[in-house]
């Protein structure tokens, strides 16, 4: 029934791929098959000099691997904007589950407890109406068998645009920015940080260090992109 219902769907509201911009077909959603395998992806390597660069000193993010390149003008940069600023807010499910898929194996090796989506301020929130990054967090949360726990971390301090900054201005930007709610399931625990692009990594460490100081033991970041 559900098959039939899609495949009913695809013909009055047709989807198209974000990529090549072919009809896509039952059961492909954003990129079509043969498009989806050739998105870049944000090689081992690359991980792992970004890790050094974004978060080892600090020794606040324990952990933290992302799944697409965010480049200029690409596909990725489509769909994310589609999903910020077009209403699209299901477009994050979607990449949520397709980053949970392919990062599986890496997100199993730290044994976290619980996902929690970086917040955006109430007025934010109000303005688009959703916060993105719950909506990945639930689609990640589905594919890795975590619990999604939205709520428990907010965002107090209304921040400018981070993309136009640097990365000292950027700290300077999110320092303080975040609270963790009293009385929440976070003493003793391990901790997935979720957003949809990590850039200069200021934002998630703000985050998880609200965390940490909170009682969780150990906060870890996926992201759907990794930006320059």
């Amino acid at each position: 029934m559900n098959a039939f219902l899609n495949s009913f769907l695809d013909f009055l509201l047709p989807r198209f791929c974000f990529e090549c911009s072919d009809k896509l077909l039952p059961g492909e959603y954003l990129f079509c098959a043969e498009c989806l395998p050739e998105i870049p992806r944000v090689p081992p390597d690359r991980l792992a000099i970004e890790f050094e660069r974004k978060f080892l000193g600090e020794e606040i993010i324990s952990g933290f691997t992302s799944l697409f390149l965010f480049e200029k003008d690409g596909s990725i940069q489509k769909v994310i904007h589609e999903m910020k600023y077009q209403n699209s807010f299901n477009i994050g499910k979607t990449l949520g589950r397709i980053a949970g898929e392919e990062l599986f194996e890496k997100a199993a090796e730290w044994n976290a407890d619980m996902i929690i989506p970086v917040p955006i301020h109430s007025l934010r929130r109000a303005d688009r109406g959703y916060n993105q990054s719950l909506y990945i967090a639930k689609g990640i949360g589905e594919m890795l068998f975590l619990p999604v726990k939205s709520g428990i971390v907010k965002r107090g301090k209304y921040t400018a645009t981070q993309t136009t900054l640097n990365l000292n201005e950027r700290k300077e930007n999110v320092a303080d920015a975040f609270t963790v709610k009293k009385n929440t399931p976070v003493k003793g625990k391990r901790i997935i940080l979720i957003d949809d692009v990590i850039t200069t990594g200021a934002t998630i460490t703000e985050c998880a260090k609200a965390l940490l100081n909170a009682g969780a033991v150990k906060v870890f970041a996926i992201s759907v992109a990794l930006a320059e």
